[in-house]
């Protein structure tokens, strides 16, 4: 379940996202909050930390982040391990020009945290090369499982391939592309089996990040204690690139 949290201007602690549900695994609802400091007339939230309270005995755990400051942190719970407990997914939103987002997700079964997903690890995983090519195509490599993409430029309209191409469509330059870190991570349920997997999605820019020229969606499953790629595709306002 999603949840957020209306919350005031503040200098003291206060929640900003508010979820419910069973993640210590003992059968009971748990209550788990997203707790921060606002200061005055800004949206900007700092120290953001994980809180737990057992449904049972009330006991709080709170669990701080490694990246603890952004925008409009929100909680989902469900089970990405198949174990039957729901999990805590939190996403905050950077506040950079690039969209970028900070995600993890948390198990917290028998009171004891652990955490199954870290963007940044995600990110230093998931490499990608791009590179543009002649008569108006990119070629997008992935590293991690060594695929090759290639984009059709064409649908970015012609005054945008005259910028770079001759009329023999031929490179005036060389030219090499960039792949943005985490921009979203989606919890769906694509087996409809219970278990939630992840749906990552990384901006393909150009010549600069305002360049987009795609989309690179990672589909994880949770499969010998870590989440693995499990379907990758690039789409393009909507259309999926096969490799």
């Amino acid at each position: 379940m999603y949840n957020r949290y209306f919350r005031q201007n503040s200098t003291s602690p206060q929640i900003e996202a508010y979820a419910r549900g069973d993640v210590n695994g003992d059968g009971i609802p748990d209550n788990v909050y997203l707790t921060g400091i606002i200061k005055p007339d800004s949206p900007f939230i700092q120290n953001i930390t994980l809180v737990i309270q057992d449904g049972v005995t009330g006991r709080l755990s709170r669990i701080p982040l490694k990246e603890n400051a952004g925008y409009d942190p929100t909680l989902f719970l469900g089970d990405f391990t198949g174990d039957g407990v729901d999990d805590i997914l939190i996403s905050i939103f950077s506040g950079g020009s690039g969209g970028m987002m900070w995600h993890y997700i948390y198990s917290f079964v028998n009171n004891s945290p652990k955490l199954l997903f870290d963007f940044n690890v995600y990110n230093e995983e998931y490499k990608y090369d791009v590179t543009y090519k002649d008569n108006y195509k990119a070629e997008v490599i992935s590293r991690n499982n060594n695929e090759k993409y290639i984009i059709d430029l064409t649908y970015k309209g012609q005054d945008y391939l005259n910028e770079i191409y001759n009329e023999q469509g031929i490179l005036k330059q060389p030219i090499s592309g960039f792949v943005d870190p985490i921009s979203g991570l989606y919890p769906i349920d694509y087996d409809r089996d219970g278990v939630y997997e992840l749906l990552a999605n990384q901006k393909i820019a150009g010549r600069y990040n305002a360049d987009g020229i795609g989309t690179v969606l990672n589909i994880l499953k949770w499969k010998d204690n870590k989440f693995n790629l499990y379907e990758q595709n690039i789409a393009i306002f909507g259309e999926e690139i096969g490799k």
